[in-house]
């Protein structure tokens, strides 16, 4: 099945300031979302692989679409993330059947490796209501300097029938991180974890 579309943003944000103090070079996130047709709205169904392949489509797209956002080659993705917003004519497991059991490797294509697991949020909700969208390294889950969210909000969704869907990739880490562990240069990215 593809994804029913009814309509994407990209947004990038930049931090230059924190505290006072510059941040140099800034931090910068990318966050593409797909406003979709929930297939399932209003009804229970057991076999959901049919969201599961429009995560798998949506994983590659949305991630190249954050790669562009920002820029950069794909190598130089530094963190991700994913989050999905069901309306309420669906059921949490519809965001669920998104994100995990395909979303991931399509996603991980569009950043070269992502060794590390993909961050992840889900919830049921309506127009104009936050979504975050937790982030962490892409190759070493460690690295604390990129424990980070970013919130995404759409002012016409999800309607009842439809599912936010939101990728979010990175060039850096928190702005002016000294929480110390493992570095971003120091990290391996060979187990997902260092």
């Amino acid at each position: 099945m593809t994804a029913e579309i009814r309509k994407t943003a990209v947004w990038v944000e930049e931090t230059h300031l924190e505290m006072g103090r510059p941040v140099t070079p800034a931090t910068r996130k990318a966050v593409a979302v797909a406003v979709i047709r929930n297939p399932f709205a209003g009804r229970y169904e057991e076999d959901l692989s049919a969201l599961m392949e429009i995560g798998a489509e949506l994983g590659g797209l949305l991630g190249r679409k954050c790669v562009v956002a920002l820029g950069i080659a794909p190598e130089q993705a530094e963190s991700y993330g994913k989050a999905a917003m069901v309306g309420e004519s669906g059921e949490l497991e519809h965001a669920a059947a998104i994100l995990h059991p395909k979303l991931g490797a399509p996603l991980r294509a569009a950043v070269e490796k992502g060794a590390a697991l993909v961050p992840s949020s889900k919830k049921m909700g309506g127009p104009g209501q936050d979504l975050d969208v937790p982030l962490g390294h892409k190759d070493a889950a460690y690295v604390r300097s990129h424990f980070d969210g970013v919130e995404v909000r759409m002012n016409d969704a999800p309607r009842a029938n439809e599912i936010l869907v939101a990728v979010a990739v990175t060039d850096s880490g928190r702005p002016l991180p000294r929480v110390g562990g493992l570095t971003h240069a120091d990290a391996e990215g060979t187990d997902g974890l260092r």
